[in-house]
């Protein structure tokens, strides 16, 4: 299965221009205090797309769309490997901008790989890791979005990385706070999947617009990225106890999804406690399909994980 990293962009585009709408801003640094949530808000990540965009058969311009016409989701989280060549293109954005409010579709984040190391021990190269951070800011408060999710990915050991993440996180989340937008780091393995570890760092930074977008999926602790499909990880941080500790600061969940049982259930997460969890947080955030399957088809993995989620919740307590 291809990761994020070695992901190759494709994606065909256009540009016409739009107004920029007012940003909302979500969550502070506390426990957020949300009501109750009745009913899941569901979100689609367009990642659970990423081989039919990456063969050609859809077209990254038209995720919006796709998002609300197929699956009837009104809610999406970008990727920025679809949009490298157009990342400053301002023009773009507004056109992204558009067909989204045409289709009555809410921009929620754009998930940011490949920038640099917000963790690297050199300052240049750190500092130069946050500045290639700011064109996704720009372009997700173009598009409407509340966030980005970033990487608190760097070399070393995790005694020797806590201060160069505080510091390029520290630095990312001022410039998020200048432009009203929330820098959310997701765990995505290796150190990051290590919950009391990155949610230490998030207090020491003490900046509300640094946050938390925790992933059912992505708890491996010795490997990058943190996938746990199949079972083949034997380091996990366990992953209810990391979606505890990371909900305080979230102002969204990724709902990961591999595989499916003839009833319906995810094989490898309880989704049931997941859910749980998420909903006796009284987070009101979105929840984020992302399906990263390879058994069935993206379509079907997609409904499948909606299916779930919706069903589940009607059931908890």
């Amino acid at each position: 299965m291809k990761t994020r990293r070695t992901f190759l962009k494709q994606a065909a585009m256009g540009a016409t221009a739009i107004s920029l709408p007012t940003v909302p801003v979500f969550g502070n640094l506390s426990p957020l205090n949300f009501p109750e949530m009745k009913a899941p808000k569901i979100s689609l990540a367009q990642w659970s797309l990423h081989r039919a965009l990456e063969k050609g058969n859809l077209l990254a311009i038209d995720f919006a769309n796709i998002s609300k016409d197929t699956y009837g989701i009104e809610a999406v989280e970008y990727v920025n490997q679809f949009y490298v060549d157009h990342a400053t293109d301002e023009g773009f954005w507004n056109t992204m901008k558009g067909r989204a409010d045409d289709s009555g579709v809410k921009s929620l984040l754009i998930m940011v790989d490949n920038e640099g190391d917000l963790g690297n021990p050199k300052d240049n190269e750190r500092k130069k890791a946050v500045e290639n951070h700011y064109k996704w800011i720009h372009a997700a408060k173009i598009l409407g979005c509340h966030s980005i999710r970033v990487n608190a990915f760097g070399q070393g050991t995790k005694a020797e990385l806590k201060q160069p993440l505080i510091s390029g996180l520290g630095a990312l989340a001022e410039y998020g706070a200048m432009e009203k937008m929330n820098v959310l780091i997701e765990n995505h393995g290796l150190h990051t999947s290590d919950g009391k570890y990155i949610t230490d760092i998030i207090k020491a930074v003490d900046n509300p617009y640094l946050g938390t977008l925790p992933d059912f999926g992505n708890w491996c602790l010795n490997k990058e990225w943190g996938s746990t499909q199949n079972n083949t990880c034997n380091q996990v941080y366990d992953r209810y106890q990391g979606l505890t500790e990371f909900l305080p600061y979230a102002k969204g969940v990724s709902a990961k999804s591999y595989d499916f049982d003839t009833a319906g259930n995810e094989t490898i997460m309880d989704y049931d406690r997941l859910l749980q969890i998420v909903k006796d947080s009284s987070f009101d955030g979105y929840i984020g399909i992302e399906f990263e399957g390879e058994h069935i088809n993206e379509p079907e993995g997609i409904r499948a994980t909606k299916a779930l989620i919706e069903r589940i919740w009607k059931e908890l307590n």
